[in-house]
């Protein structure tokens, strides 16, 4: 089995890049299963029901999502419809939707979505470790493929959840800083990790917002508005390849497009 994991799609740049390629990538690239971070994709800050059903549109399966799910409050009933758009799964129980999802690829195969969210720098969650556990132990034991989104701030975190579930788990990667790092790897017991993922959206920017509007705030100190930036777009991924028997991961590949 072949995952593709899109990183945090910010606003409509990130939207725009993902309509353009995800037939072109998944038809080269033999992809049987897309997954998405896409807390960031209405207006760069939250989701909205309708950007939820445009980007299912094209062609992705599993959406998650992180602290930002919350910013639109519209999207709470609906994450109590869609159980393809998760929220981490480590906030505390009685708020709309979940965190897992069991999706089948393309070839036939199950896959368990695992979206979870760090605590370090981050709102007031459970403890995303011991909700993995929890997680782990209610799968159904022939779903042998496990992907997990780990949306936290920390570098350390990220890679402490890592080796936490190396072994226990098809793929553990990162998002949420919006910067891709160069770590892509398998580890010992044949878990797929990467600390972030990256961004997929405008990088003529800081961190997806224009640079005047950072830059102000950061000299000033003031509060300002935060807008999307719009140039210099590009997608970034990671191609997983998964055992299907065992749940390994076979290979692991960072993949960015760039317009």
């Amino acid at each position: 089995m072949r995952i593709l994991f899109v990183g945090d799609i910010f606003a409509s740049p990130g939207r725009r890049i993902v309509a353009a390629h995800l037939p072109r990538i998944v038809a080269e690239e033999r992809i049987d299963l897309t997954i998405a971070n896409v807390e960031n994709a209405a207006g760069g800050f939250g989701i909205t029901p309708p950007v939820a059903e445009e980007l299912f549109s094209f062609g992705l399966a599993v959406l998650t999502s992180g602290n930002h799910i919350w910013d639109k409050k519209e999207i709470y009933d609906y994450l109590g419809v869609q159980p393809r758009l998760l929220r981490p799964a480590n906030y505390p129980a009685g708020l709309p939707g979940s965190g897992v999802y069991i999706a089948e690829a393309h070839d036939g195969a199950r896959c368990a979505v695992i979206n979870l969210q760090g605590r370090t720098h981050m709102p007031a969650t459970d403890c995303p470790f011991r909700k993995a556990d929890q997680i782990l132990a209610a799968l159904p034991a022939d779903v042998k493929v496990r992907f997990v989104d780990f949306h936290a701030e920390m570098t350390s975190e990220k890679m402490a959840m890592g080796w936490y579930l190396d072994g226990r788990v098809t793929a553990v990667i990162g998002s949420h800083t919006h910067v891709p790092t160069a770590d892509a790897r398998i580890l010992p017991g044949g878990t797929a990790y990467q600390t972030d993922v990256g961004m997929t959206g405008p990088y003529d920017s800081i961190i997806g917002v224009e640079k005047k509007i950072v830059l102000q705030r950061f000299l000033t100190g003031l509060p300002v508005r935060m807008e999307a930036a719009k140039g210099c777009v590009e997608l970034h991924a990671v191609i997983v390849e998964a055992d299907e028997v065992t749940g390994r991961a076979v290979s692991i590949r960072p993949y960015r497009v760039t317009e």
